[in-house]
């Protein structure tokens, strides 16, 4: 088994692993530290595709680049909005009383 089909196969594992979970846990945030690890196993397969060959492929570098601010920057938004549900409960109606609402 070469290196390339090793991070290949570990790459899908990791991406498989984080969907599951993602899928199956109700928590909101273990479901977003599962879609950053979902995430990871895509980004470790784009890498190892990049590296196949003589010369490594910027492109797919680049999109690794890219996804990782992605991925902070909405990781970042996830965790705020999981947090803000979770202290207001898992009532996602607006209060009767409040003045920002509709009439």
């Amino acid at each position: 088994m070469s290196e390339t089909t090793l991070l290949l196969a570990a790459g899908a594992i990791v991406f498989v692993l984080g969907v599951g979970v993602t899928l199956t846990v109700a928590d909101l945030i273990r479901r977003i530290i599962a879609l950053n690890v979902a995430s990871g196993g895509v980004m470790l397969i784009l890498l190892t595709l990049a590296d196949r060959g003589d010369a490594p492929d910027p492109v797919p570098q680049a999109l690794v680049l890219t996804g990782i601010v992605v991925m902070a920057a909405v990781t970042g938004l996830a965790l705020t909005l999981a947090r803000r549900v979770e202290n207001d409960g898992d009532d996602l109606e607006p209060d009767e009383d409040s003045e920002g609402g509709v009439p």
